[in-house]
C-alpha cells in the first residue's frame, strides 16, 4: 500500500483495456480541467451533460464554464434525484434529449452526478446511435470509488436493481475530491461502505488502515485522496483482468447480493441508501461466513464494529419501516445477476481481505439465516 498522497497532489489511475483504456483522475480542483481534457481526447466534440436537480445546483455552472473555456458547446438534461430515476421513463427522456440536441457519434455525454446519474447516463450513451462516448464526473464518494469505474451501466427493473443495462466503458473519469465537500453526511457515510469493501475483499492492511484513519477520510485532505486512490487502483486492476464479470470481478459484489435485495424490499427509497444496504449486506456476508465456519466469529464482529463506528447500519432490523420476510427476500435474491441456472452465488470470506466466490449456496441455509437475522432487533 502506498503512502498517503500529499495535499493537492492529483493522481492518475489507468484502467487498462487495450484500445479502450482510460484514466481516472483524482484530486481537488480537477473539475476545472474537464474541458481541456475532453478537448484533448475528442477535438471538436460537443457535449450533453446529464445531471440531477441537486447536483446541478452545486456543480452544473462550474462544469459548463470548464467546457466553455475549452470551446466545447454543451447542452444539459436534468432528472429528479434518487434511484427512481433509473427507470425506462427517465431513460427515454434522457435519450430523446441527447438526440434532440443533435449529439453525434463524434460527440459525447458527460455524466455529472452520483451512481444513479452515472448508471443512467452511461446506459443512454451505450444505446443512443448504437453507442456514444461518455465521461464520468462522479460527485459522490460511492461513485468516485466504485460506480464511475468499470463500465457497468443500467436502470432498475421492478424485479430488482440494475437488471437492464450494458457494459459500456467511459473514455475518462474526473474524480474531483472537492465536490465531496457538498455531500450530506449521510451520503458520504453511505459511500464509505464501498471504500471499506476493498479492504474486506483483498487488502487486510488497507482495512486496518481505515480502522485507524477513517476520521481523517471523513474530514478530507490526504487521507481521503489516499482512500479513493487505493480503492480505484484495486477496481481498475480487477476490471482490467475481468471486464465483463466472468470471473474475479464478481468479488466486487461483496455485500451486494443481500444488499440489493434489501434495497428492492425498501422500494429503492430514501429509507435505505445504496451504500447503507451494502453495509448491511457486508455485515450479513461476514456473519453468514462465520455461521458456515469459514472464518472466526471475531472477524465478523470486527467488520460490524467498524461499520457501526462510522455510523453505518449493520442490521436488517435497523431499516426504517422494516422489510418483508425471508420468503420475499429470497425471491429478490433469486433475481441477482450472479445466479446461474437457478443456483445461488454469494461472495463470502475466509477472513478480512480473504473474500471468494461461493457458487451453489444452499437456498434453505440462506433462508434460515435470514429468518434469524430478521428476528434480531
Amino acid at each position: 500500500m502506498t503512502a498517503p498522497l500529499r495535499a493537492g497532489d492529483p493522481i492518475a489511475v489507468n484502467v487498462a483495456l487495450g484500445e479502450r483504456s482510460y484514466d481516472i483522475l483524482i484530486g481537488r480542483g480537477q473539475l476545472a480541467s474537464l474541458g481541456t481534457r475532453i478537448a484533448a481526447l475528442r477535438p471538436g466534440a460537443k457535449a450533453m451533460i446529464v445531471t440531477d436537480d441537486t447536483v446541478g445546483r452545486h456543480h452544473l455552472a462550474a462544469s459548463r464554464a470548464a467546457l466553455a473555456a475549452a470551446g466545447i458547446g454543451a447542452d444539459c438534461v436534468t432528472v429528479p434525484p434518487g434511484e427512481r430515476s433509473k427507470s425506462f421513463a427517465v431513460l427515454q427522456n434522457v435519450c430523446e434529449a441527447i438526440i434532440s440536441a443533435r449529439i453525434e457519434r463524434a460527440d459525447l455525454v458527460v455524466a455529472l452526478g452520483g451512481g444513479v446519474i452515472g448508471d443512467l447516463a452511461g446506459f443512454a450513451a451505450a444505446i443512443v446511435r448504437r453507442g456514444l462516448d461518455y465521461v464520468q464526473v462522479p460527485t459522490t464518494l460511492l461513485a468516485q470509488v466504485d460506480s464511475s469505474v468499470g463500465g457497468k451501466t443500467a436502470i432498475d427493473s421492478t424485479s430488482g436493481k440494475n437488471l437492464i443495462g450494458a457494459f459500456h466503458q467511459p473514455v475518462l473519469v474526473v474524480a474531483d475530491t472537492a465536490l465531496l465537500d457538498t455531500l450530506p453526511a449521510r451520503e458520504f457515510r453511505a459511500g464509505y461502505s464501498e471504500v471499506a469493501k476493498y479492504g474486506l475483499i483483498a487488502d487486510a492492511a488497507f482495512f486496518a488502515w481505515l480502522e485507524a484513519n477513517w476520521r481523517e477520510v471523513f474530514s478530507g485532505g490526504p487521507a481521503r485522496e489516499h482512500a479513493i486512490a487505493v480503492s480505484c487502483r484495486m477496481k481498475a486492476a480487477i476490471v482490467g483482468r475481468d471486464e465483463r464479470e466472468t470471473g474475479e470481478r464478481a468479488l466486487l459484489n461483496l455485500g451486494h447480493t443481500f444488499g440489493h435485495a434489501l434495497e428492492a424490499a425498501a422500494g429503492f427509497s430514501d429509507r435505505l441508501l445504496h451504500g447503507e444496504a451494502i453495509a448491511i449486506g457486508m455485515a450479513l456476508a461476514f456473519e453468514f461466513s462465520a455461521r458456515r465456519s469459514l472464518l472466526p466469529a471475531g472477524d465478523a464482529e470486527r467488520v460490524v464494529r467498524h461499520l457501526a463506528a462510522v455510523g453505518l447500519p449493520t442490521r436488517v432490523g435497523a431499516i426504517p419501516g422494516g422489510v418483508p420476510g425471508a420468503d420475499r427476500l429470497m425471491e429478490l435474491i433469486a433475481q441477482d445477476k450472479k445466479v446461474k441456472r437457478g443456483a445461488l452465488t454469494f461472495i463470502l470470506a475466509r477472513g478480512i481481505g480473504g473474500s471468494f466466490i461461493a457458487p451453489d449456496v444452499d437456498a434453505a441455509e440462506v433462508h434460515a439465516f435470514l429468518e434469524k437475522k430478521l428476528a434480531e432487533r
